[in-house]
């Protein structure tokens, strides 16, 4: 049965690839991006199939309108994928105000007006999938982008919360954990604080810890999306990319031993207790 598809930030990257592959088995894509001379190619290719939407997240009372337009042109909407979103290269001393502000506009806050936006519809239909775009970063937090992972983080508690909220209503929540892949996230689209001196070798063995890590091909993803979307019953987290469960494994196994060790302190901060 074909699906319809909203879809936030596909001029390039991730939402790019994954309009693509839903067009080219002939779903329906509305597709929105800051520009949409970025689509033509897609509305060239897939005629009526594919929706082209002038859409900043940012601003609510757009997206509000982006939603209604692309429900009202198909008639239903059954995948829904948070993707914009950029990366903010700074160590917490160098980040402006307003850069961090801007950040959590469009990673977190971006998110939940789309979210807000759709679930009127998706609750009426007594269905829908809801897919929010999260990272590697949103599980691990590295030195030189805590901004972004805090943006991330939060996506996160907010996307596993909002599972339980909506899972009556047969409305699915998927929460994608990329690694790095071959996109424009370092890019052009990327933002970066002006360096403070101090932090100059920090910055060095970041990057040199970066150097060894492979980029995934973005290409490669539209399979797993796809059999993400069309599984009965989706996972609620899902890594994309190779090794990363071993990071998380590691991660997890040092979290645990920390807690371990400290235990003792944790249980004699709760006091003496008394049954009620």
């Amino acid at each position: 049965m074909s699906r319809t598809w909203f879809i936030t930030g596909t001029s390039r990257g991730f939402g790019r690839v994954w309009a693509e592959a839903a067009l080219g088995r002939g779903d329906k894509v509305a597709a929105t991006a800051r520009n949409v001379a970025t689509l033509t190619d897609l509305v060239d290719r897939y005629g009526d199939n594919v929706l082209p939407i002038a859409l900043d997240v940012t601003d609510k009372s757009a997206v509000d309108l982006a939603v209604k337009t692309a429900h009202d042109h198909f008639g239903r909407l059954d995948v829904v994928i948070n993707n914009a979103g950029y990366g903010l290269f700074t160590m917490a001393e160098e980040v402006t105000e307003q850069q961090a502000r801007d950040q959590f506009e469009t990673n977190v806050f971006g998110a939940l007006w789309v979210t807000q936006a759709v679930l009127p519809y998706l609750r009426q239909q007594g269905s829908g999938h809801i897919i929010q775009v999260s990272s590697v970063g949103g599980l691990l937090a590295y030195p030189g982008v805590g901004i972004y992972n805090a943006s991330k983080w939060a996506l996160e508690g907010m996307s596993q919360a909002l599972a339980g909220e909506v899972r009556g209503f047969g409305i699915k929540v998927t929460i994608v954990e990329p690694t790095g892949y071959a996109t424009d996230w370092g890019g052009s689209s990327a933002v970066r604080a002006e360096h403070l001196p101090v932090y100059d070798g920090v910055r060095e063995a970041v990057a040199a810890f970066w150097s060894g890590v492979t980029s995934g091909d973005p290409q490669a993803t539209a399979p797993a999306i796809l059999q993400v979307v069309d599984a009965e019953e989706p996972p609620l987290r899902i890594f994309l990319g190779a090794g990363l469960l071993d990071w998380m494994r590691e991660e997890y196994a040092q979290r645990m031993a920390t807690w371990e060790e400290w235990n003792h302190v944790s249980e004699a901060a709760m006091g003496s207790r008394s049954a009620a």
